[in-house]
């Protein structure tokens, strides 16, 4: 097959008729933002045509008052955040950027990638309150708007979120912003017994502290629970934060204001280079059967301690025995590795029969060319 044509349209028209003229002609497309995670997902056959959406990178609004904006899906997500942060302001959105900081928007929305912020403010569907999208048959659909309170029509935005993709084109997006808190302070506590670190867990998650992020991490035998609280009250709050985990029998408990390299550790946790990265979803109360779990195949971990998110990074050939060692009911997302591992196995895991079912039957909706980044989700969608 020759080397696929990389367009990268500039206009929102564009790239519905690239679209549609691809499902008309029977061509695959694969659909790229920056190309941060193009190693996500089935590994698949070169696509007849790369689509980019780094030419959409305009920021359409930024309403400062209402804490919305709009931005087209290929404006950097590190951009975004100067500009928000030049009014107090932020999107909740901290996956980890490092050498992919031209990581876009739209990429990150469609792969639903974030980080510690996920705690209090959510994933990436629940910033999004209304999108623009193209289709394979070049409809340009639209949903949602730019104030919260607007839910009319279907919401395209959590629809498209975690598609990676396979439905269509984010051409732009509508988000909730939030102030950035004036001050940070974290409560950090330690064991070596995933028992205790769960504990520890399930006592903070139920406490009436809203923190900004709450987060566990094991390395070398031992486990961590991270507490960050924000603004003014910070520090007071951390302090209580760190009572309960005395309470729980964490050891080596302390309180810091100075706690940015502390998250951004947490954030470098979710990728890994030339490692395998397991993201596995467990119920909260299943944490301490992960934690041995990763420790069983030499691995790291990270993850969001109330919300059973977890990243696990370890060796390729470990990937096998952290999925049999996962207690039951976990499903688990392979990103990051090597093409050959996750050519050896499914890397989204046996999928439920009638959550494929539903999936695939949204997927003839809505591309029923099949023409977008095929055979990369779920059940080869």
């Amino acid at each position: 097959m020759a080397t696929a044509i990389q367009p990268a349209p500039d206009t929102f028209e564009a790239v519905a008729a690239t679209l549609a003229a691809a499902g008309a002609e029977g061509r695959s497309v694969r659909i790229c933002g920056a190309g941060t995670k193009v190693g996500w997902g089935f590994p698949t056959p070169q696509a007849d045509l790369e689509l980019h959406t780094t030419n959409l990178n305009r920021i359409l609004e930024h309403n400062a008052g209402d804490l919305t904006a709009v931005l087209e899906a290929g404006v950097p997500l590190a951009q975004a955040q100067l500009r928000f942060a030049s009014a107090g302001q932020m999107l909740a959105l901290d996956p980890a950027l490092g050498p992919d900081s031209a990581a876009t928007v739209g990429g990150v929305i469609a792969t639903g990638d974030c980080g510690p912020l996920r705690h209090r403010y959510g994933a990436p569907r629940d910033l999004v309150v209304g999108t623009t999208v193209a289709l394979s048959d070049g409809t340009i659909a639209r949903s949602g708007g730019k104030v919260i309170k607007n839910v009319a029509g279907y919401d395209l935005g959590k629809l498209f979120a975690g598609s990676f993709g396979t439905l269509g084109v984010i051409l732009s997006v509508s988000v909730r912003l939030h102030p950035v808190p004036v001050a940070t302070a974290t409560a950090l506590g330690s064991s070596a017994d995933p028992e205790v670190v769960g504990a520890a867990s399930r006592a903070l998650a139920a406490a009436p502290l809203e923190f900004e992020s709450l987060d566990v991490s094991w390395r070398a035998g031992r486990g961590a629970i991270l507490a960050r609280s924000g603004g003014a009250e910070s520090t007071r709050r951390s302090a209580r934060a760190a009572a309960l985990m005395r309470g729980a029998g964490l050891e080596q408990v302390d309180v810091t204001s100075d706690d940015e390299e502390l998250w951004e550790r947490q954030r470098a946790g979710q990728r890994c280079q030339g490692r395998a990265l397991v993201r596995v979803a467990a119920a909260p109360s299943r944490l301490p059967a992960v934690l041995r779990a990763a420790a069983a195949g030499a691995g790291t971990l990270v993850g969001r301690a109330a919300l059973g998110s977890s990243f696990v990074a370890l060796d390729p050939d470990a990937v096998a025995v952290l999925r049999r060692r996962l207690p039951a009911g976990t499903r688990s997302l392979v990103l990051d590795a090597p093409a050959q591992t996750r050519s050896q196995l499914d890397p989204w895991g046996a999928p439920d029969g009638g959550a494929l079912a539903l999936m695939r039957s949204v997927k003839a909706r809505f591309d029923p060319a099949g023409a977008c980044n095929p055979g990369l989700f779920v059940g080869g969608i």
